[in-house]
């Protein structure tokens, strides 16, 4: 694996900044600075967006053929890490990020041709239609059925934690269109329109006060069967391959690196320097960082010749969700009791705030740096379990890499 910059990938990086300063407003800037979630709200991605689709930066990691910028591995770490540096709001990834390399590697050309262009633009938003109750990390038990009629299925079942389904247009699903012997077989991977008769979606409330996550119920949907990728039945090797691209197609140690270095600056401000204990932990989650950083060049270097991350995505995952987490940790103790106020109107969530009305002064206690701590510490909790569990990551891990 060579990561040398060249001289090309040095202009690259110029041309990069120089986008990033002239397209990233200040209200851009602001909105991804109070960021509490993983994911920008719907307005601000689709703000952001359409600045990147004329530049035909959406999809860093697509071929040029499908809209992409043909970026190699290098580029698109430099891109990565360059837009955590100046506080980009990041890109939802249910389209570009994982339905959208799915529809590359097991897409009919029709589907190609009228979702990926749908998606650059940001016409279509997508959601994923995985977890069910009883079937999280044994996604393999799920039951939502789809049951064939003349050229459709008739869908029936209930998706849950199905993220920003409140604003999507288009969700990707796996149905169960056959019980077999072996759970993982007569699954089927299906894209499914959310203005459909019979789809209903509710909320759920995050521990930190957003509306981020929903129910999806699906009564007697009509799907028809050109939206189902891949093989009717096949959809688990479909699955896989998609959760490969969620678990461990980006990059997260640059956005790590920006949120230590705030960390950092918040010790300083709070006179936590002297403290021999904390700036020990700051340096241990340095250490940490620039190890994940590591692993991730080397996934990229691979991705940019065409192979899948493999096991690594596991581990990219789990080492990836538990550091943000310690950060998280590491942010509520250096805000200290500046940290204790909820003060949502002050940040920008993943999405609303259902009940929660803002002072009417608008101003906020303590200093900006500790406003955002406590809801980004709440919304973080999910990091261990979404995109499969740790635990189940550690297994799958000891298996494909350990044998055991």
């Amino acid at each position: 694996m060579d990561l040398a910059w060249s001289d090309a990938d040095r202009a690259f990086q110029d041309e990069v900044q120089a986008f990033l300063n002239a397209e990233l407003t200040p209200d851009l800037r602001r909105r991804g600075k109070g960021m509490t979630s993983v994911y920008a709200d719907y307005d601000t991605t689709l703000a952001w967006q359409a600045k990147l689709h004329a530049k035909g930066w959406v999809a860093p990691a697509w071929p040029v053929r499908f809209g992409g910028p043909g970026w190699s591995a290098v580029q698109r770490y430099i891109w990565a890490r360059e837009t955590a540096r100046v506080g980009a709001p990041p890109m939802s990834p249910m389209g570009v990020g994982m339905c959208g390399p799915v529809l590359i590697g097991h897409g009919s050309p029709e589907q190609q041709n009228y979702f990926l262009p749908r998606m650059l633009n940001g016409e279509h938003w997508w959601c994923q239609g995985y977890s069910e109750p009883g079937s999280g990390s044994d996604l393999a038990s799920l039951q939502m059925s789809a049951v064939e009629d003349g050229d459709d299925f008739i869908c029936n079942g209930h998706k849950l934690w199905t993220t920003h389904a409140n604003v999507a247009n288009w969700i990707f699903c796996l149905v169960r269109t056959s019980r077999e012997s072996i759970p993982q077989q007569g699954i089927t991977f299906l894209l499914i329109d959310m203005a459909t008769p019979g789809v209903e979606v509710k909320p759920i409330i995050m521990l930190s006060g957003e509306h981020i996550q929903n129910d999806v119920f699906f009564t007697d949907v009509r799907v028809p069967k050109a939206n189902v990728v891949g093989k009717v039945g096949e959809g688990w090797t479909v699955a896989k391959y998609l959760m490969q691209f969620e678990r461990g197609g980006g990059v997260s140690s640059p956005g790590l690196s920006m949120r230590l270095e705030k960390i950092r600056a918040m010790a300083f401000a709070e006179d936590l320097t002297l403290d021999r204990s904390f700036m020990s932990k700051l340096a241990q989650a340095q250490i940490e960082i620039e190890a994940l950083e590591a692993i991730e060049l080397r996934t990229m270097s691979k991705l940019s010749q065409g192979e899948a991350p493999g096991a690594e995505s596991s581990l990219l995952k789990t080492v990836g969700t538990e550091l943000s987490q310690k950060l998280t940790e590491l942010a509520l103790e250096a805000g200290g009791l500046y940290a204790v106020p909820f003060q949502p109107h002050l940040t920008y969530a993943g999405g609303p705030t259902p009940g929660f009305t803002p002072p009417t002064d608008g101003f906020g206690a303590g200093p900006d740096h500790a406003w955002t701590v406590t809801a980004k510490y709440l919304n973080d909790r999910a990091g261990s379990i979404y995109a499969g569990t740790n635990e189940i990551q550690r297994n799958i891990m000891a298996k494909a890499v350990l044998g055991i």
